[in-house]
């Protein structure tokens, strides 16, 4: 499948492992741990910062000191890749699975979750004594057990969704409950991870930091923001560069308290980011074709820096082809731990590599990337070598994530030579048809295998006490036209408006997990001229009735720099209505909101629903 090629002494470069397990609640043996264990271990990954967002990539425009001493002092990576949007690259990252295997092939709609059934690197660590944190973004599942605790974490500060409205004083979660903070979201979460560990320092621990910086919306401190606006930049470019110099800083900061805390020298740390950039790429890509969402080079090659002191590796530049499903092995290996029984894992080892094995001993690999329109659809993908790289598009906005899902509208298969065309400009398709051929059959392999289980939107899990109550977002809803999405394709925070039809339905797919009595709670925004609606909402053969009552849902201001942050990243005050109790059994479900009569122009805007069960004595 891999095409993985014989090594010249005469091994193969393999998988870690395997292994296969099927559907079901998770099983973890204990993990046997091998030589050279306990190394602490902190993942830094940053949002849509591409690989021409850092001056030691010879950006003119900002400056990355600590990130680039970071990456001059460890290893650099230079070839590394990742999927092209956010979710898939976690999922793989955590896993060393290729996304798709996971059940991951989007990043809303609840496409984004991972099965729960997957072992993550958490998971994996903590059978061999690792104590660990989500410290961020999570966006591989909203709901317990697809939420990081649910995926092996012991702790989890930030959110669960793909992206944040509000970048000072944001509300987040600490597990399943709210939390306040005060300040810029990304200084919050370095004080949270070096609070965790200064806290775990007896170790060992695994501290996940995923900063939701530099994602849009494009919000930043003055200071930051003034530095590039004297620049001449427009307020866009000035916030993400502002942004990106923020997270440099706050990685200095880390830098310097494990080096206070003296335990840097055990401490393993790689930094990463999650898809090609956005917001700088037409001022500086590094010579590259594309960006986020795109398939060709820009959309997936990102840093990839390590620094683990003990180890005493010479600082130097990887240049084989390496990618996210090799950061689950690689820090198994490190740690000393040997991967736990469960889903096969595709990624390997790059210890070699870190130790600087000769590049002409390191096997040749065939790395592959794909850009789900859908659950069945195979294109956009590429397939990279470390000579060529093999593109099939489908044409649309932002690189095909907004095209139809249609493979019939796919472009012919794009050859570029990598190493004497790295920026894609001249298609050698038509004069190697031979290569095309032999790229295009591992690609077609290659999807056919990940994809050979299902992939669907997973219903949502109700009744878990560690997520209880739990919400239903918007997003995560099916619902009938004319109702749409108020702020664009149904990104994290949305909300539903348009609804104009009495015969219009929304409704979430569930699984109960406990049978019993849950209380249903609706988050919705209804004017007085379209108050009075009266709603149904069913589930399990049982139904309760209610009136909508008058609510303005008021916009809240937000810190945006950008209009189109405006126009689609907008928080609102949203009213509750307590529609009532429903007894649900155990199993699938289906709970639906109707209108029996629409008195108004339209029912409401409906953000989300609760469901919060109520416990019983064998709870307790």
């Amino acid at each position: 499948l891999e095409s993985y090629r014989q090594h010249p002494a005469g091994r193969h470069l393999e998988p870690i492992s395997m292994l296969h397990a099927p559907e079901g609640p998770k099983q973890i043996r204990s993990v046997a741990k091998t030589s050279g264990g306990n190394a602490n271990v902190l993942i830094i990954i940053t949002d849509d910062q591409g690989y021409g967002d850092f001056s030691i990539h010879e950006n003119p425009h900002l400056q990355t000191p600590h990130l680039d001493k970071l990456a001059s002092t460890g290893v650099r990576f230079d070839r590394f890749f990742v999927n092209s949007f956010c979710a898939p690259t976690r999922a793989a990252l955590l896993t060393g699975r290729w996304p798709l295997r996971t059940g991951c092939h989007g990043v809303t709609h609840n496409r984004e979750a991972m099965r729960p059934s997957e072992i993550t690197l958490a998971e994996a660590l903590r059978g061999a004594g690792y104590r660990s944190a989500c410290i961020g973004k999570w966006h591989n599942g909203e709901q317990y057990p697809f939420t990081p605790q649910g995926q092996g974490f012991d702790e989890f500060f930030g959110f669960n969704n793909g992206h944040w409205n509000h970048y000072f004083d944001a509300v987040l979660l600490r597990g399943a409950k709210q939390e306040a903070t005060k300040g810029y979201i990304t200084d919050v979460l370095t004080d949270e991870a070096m609070k965790f560990m200064s806290a775990n320092k007896a170790g060992p621990f695994f501290c996940y930091l995923s900063y939701n910086a530099p994602h849009s919306p494009f919000q930043v401190p003055d200071p930051y923001f003034d530095k590039f606006k004297a620049k001449g930049f427009d307020d866009t470019l000035a916030t993400f560069y502002g942004m990106c110099e923020n997270i440099d800083d706050n990685v200095g900061r880390l830098l310097a308290h494990l080096d206070a805390e003296q335990f840097a020298q055990n401490t393993i740390v790689l930094f990463l980011t999650d898809n090609g950039g956005t917001a700088g790429v037409k001022t500086y890509n590094a010579g590259m074709r594309g960006g986020k969402t795109s398939v060709h080079e820009g959309g997936t090659r990102v840093p990839l820096f390590v620094r683990w002191p003990s180890a005493k590796w010479q600082p130097h530049v990887v240049k084989p082809i390496v990618s996210h499903i090799d950061v689950y092995p690689t820090l198994l290996d490190l740690c000393g731990v040997r991967a736990p029984a469960g889903p096969r894992v595709d990624g390997v080892s790059l210890r070699p590599l870190l130790e600087q094995v000769d590049a002409a001993d390191w096997p040749e690999r065939t790395l592959f990337t794909h850009n789900p329109i859908s659950e069945i659809k195979k294109y956009p993908g590429a397939v990279r070598t470390q000579k060529h790289r093999l593109v099939r598009e489908i044409k649309g906005p932002a690189g095909g994530s907004k095209a139809k899902a249609n493979d019939a509208s796919a472009s012919p298969w794009q050859l570029y030579d990598m190493e004497n065309d790295p920026g894609q400009g001249h298609d050698i398709a038509g004069a190697h048809p031979d290569i095309v051929k032999d790229l295009e059959a591992r690609y077609e392999a290659w999807f056919a295998d990940i994809s050979r289980e299902e992939l669907r939107r997973f219903p949502l899990p109700v009744g878990h006490l560690e997520h209880n109550p739990v919400e239903l977002h918007a997003p995560q809803a099916y619902f009938d036209p004319p109702l749409k999405f108020a702020n664009g394709p149904g990104f994290a925070n949305d909300w539903l408006t348009g609804w104009t039809d009495a015969s219009a339905k929304v409704w979430w797919e569930i699984e109960v997990t406990q049978a019993g009595d849950y209380e249903i709670e609706i988050a919705f925004g209804a004017p007085p001229a379209d108050a009075g609606s009266r709603i149904r909402v069913s589930a399990g053969g049982e139904a309760v009735d209610h009136v909508v009552p008058a609510a303005e849902a008021k916009e809240i201001p937000l810190p945006h720099r950008d209009d189109e942050g405006k126009r689609r990243c907008r928080n609102r005050e949203w009213a509750t209505l307590n529609a009532g109790t429903l007894s649900l059994p155990r199993g699938p479900a289906k709970i639906t909101l109707e209108p029996l009569t629409v008195p108004g122009t339209q029912v409401m805007d409906l953000k989300h629903i609760q469901l919060k069960r109520h416990p019983k004595p064998s709870d307790r």
